[in-house]
């Protein structure tokens, strides 16, 4: 860095994060309402566009004819049943009566030959045959009621009937307007996520990287969470497929430039240490001594204890752990101060001792 500050660092590094988690948020407020709108490019089928109308009608005017006329014939079944009450329990009534006037009656004749007692019997049939004449009533009205009420039954069948059609027509309809949709919904953000894709891959490295990137992430907020709720189901096969060439894709990617990275660092390490040594810039080189490795090949240049000879003091030690040669690559990595004689990292551009400028040759 030409500023070698870390807290200018950090903030920088928050900075762009907050430009790139701003713009992402506008842009997903922004495509929300766009693809809100976007249903509005294919007409949502209704329930009733599957029904006839005329023939519902129809029949709900034939159902509510019948439930007229089995509410009529219920209230004159329950006058009538009142009536067979009062008359049971006038036959009742007169029948205890009879029993216990036979029981306290005393006769010299027969009571059969009795004119009283017959008389009396008579009442009490009058009676029978008042409650034996409503039950009749009441039958015929329940043969009525049943008969209505058969007749409502079936025109509640054939609405039934209709309605389950109508449905039917309806929810394929919708996997219809659904997947209509869905390819909308995808024509819109397919070339967004292409976009963000292109910009991940080629624009890393861009002064306004945060603003590519900011659009990258709402690329993938749109396709994961503005598109694959909308997918159409079919037992899952969608979601797993989209799963798949999505694994495949991202792997195929990440297997491509691993290999092209370590490829691209064989190649670089043909070329000869002083080549390297001008190539290492200068943040690359304080995440190298920070994290002690070597900035050309990356591996590790602190040497084990048992690697070097016995040391006799913690200072001796730790200086004779370092060496100035990467042993892996040849890389040089510690270098005497030309003006001061102090050692400092090779790839610093300045002198820890003195700050005169170290030439890397």
């Amino acid at each position: 860095m030409d500023v070698n500050s870390k807290k200018l660092e950090r903030t920088s590094k928050f900075v762009n994060f907050v430009i790139s988690l701003t713009l992402c948020i506008f842009l997903i407020l922004l495509s929300g309402k766009i693809i809100g709108d976007l249903n509005r490019a294919v007409k949502s089928p209704d329930m009733d566009d599957f029904k006839d109308l005329v023939l519902l009608s129809q029949l709900n005017a034939q159902s509510a004819k019948y439930s007229s006329e089995i509410e009529a014939l219920d209230q004159k079944k329950e006058t009538i049943e009142r009536g067979m009450r009062v008359a049971r329990d006038n036959y009742k009534n007169e029948k205890e009566s009879f029993e216990n006037w036979l029981k306290t009656r005393r006769t010299l004749g027969s009571p059969d030959k009795d004119k009283e007692v017959t008389d009396r019997a008579g009442r009490l049939d009058a009676f029978y045959e008042v409650e034996h004449a409503w039950k009749e009533q009441l039958s015929v009205i329940q043969a009525q009621i049943d008969a209505i009420d058969k007749n409502r039954r079936s025109v509640y069948d054939s609405a039934s009937v209709h309605n389950a059609q109508a449905q039917e027509k309806y929810y394929a309809a919708l996997k219809t307007y659904r997947l209509k949709v869905f390819l909308v919904r995808l024509l819109f953000v397919l070339p967004i996520l292409g976009i963000g894709v292109y910009f991940f891959i080629r624009h890393r490295q861009h002064k306004f990287y945060p603003l590519f990137f900011g659009f990258t992430l709402f690329s993938v907020y749109t396709f994961f969470f503005g598109l694959l709720p909308y997918i159409p189901s079919y037992g899952g096969y969608v979601r797993y497929s989209v799963g798949v060439l999505l694994t495949v894709g991202l792997g195929y990617y990440a297997i491509k430039h691993i290999k092209s990275f370590m490829e691209q660092k064989q190649a670089e390490l043909k070329a000869s240490a002083q080549e390297r040594a001008k190539k290492v810039q200068t943040d690359t080189a304080e995440k190298a001594l920070a994290n002690h490795f070597c900035p050309s090949c990356g591996k590790d240049f602190f040497m084990k204890n048992w690697e070097v000879a016995q040391v006799k003091n913690t200072a001796g030690a730790t200086n004779s752990l370092i060496t100035d040669f990467c042993r892996h690559c040849g890389m040089e990595l510690f270098k005497k101060c030309e003006s001061c004689g102090g050692r400092n990292f090779a790839h610093f551009p300045f002198c820890s001792s003195c700050g005169a400028k170290i030439t890397v040759k």
